[in-house]
């Protein structure tokens, strides 16, 4: 008996862990624009959601958008 229960206390832990193993780690990368007298203007780290809509929408600035660059060169 003790066996048995030894054996499924440490499947119940093997499929629990494979669940939390699994949970992908958000990506995080420092961001900067151009400006208009193209110096470079730093956003800071952006991460998940708010980095991929940087990318895809640029920094908007006073009615001006601006291409973002959120990855190593």
């Amino acid at each position: 008996m003790k066996k048995i229960t030894t054996a499924i206390m440490l499947g119940a832990f093997v499929f629990g862990m494979s669940f939390t193993s699994c949970k992908k780690k958000e990506e995080c990368h420092e961001c900067h624009y151009e400006d208009a007298n193209g110096a470079e203007v730093e956003l800071g780290e952006k991460c998940g959601e708010e980095l991929e809509d940087l990318e895809t929408n640029g920094f908007k600035d006073g009615g001006t958008t601006y291409e973002v660059h959120c990855h190593e060169h």
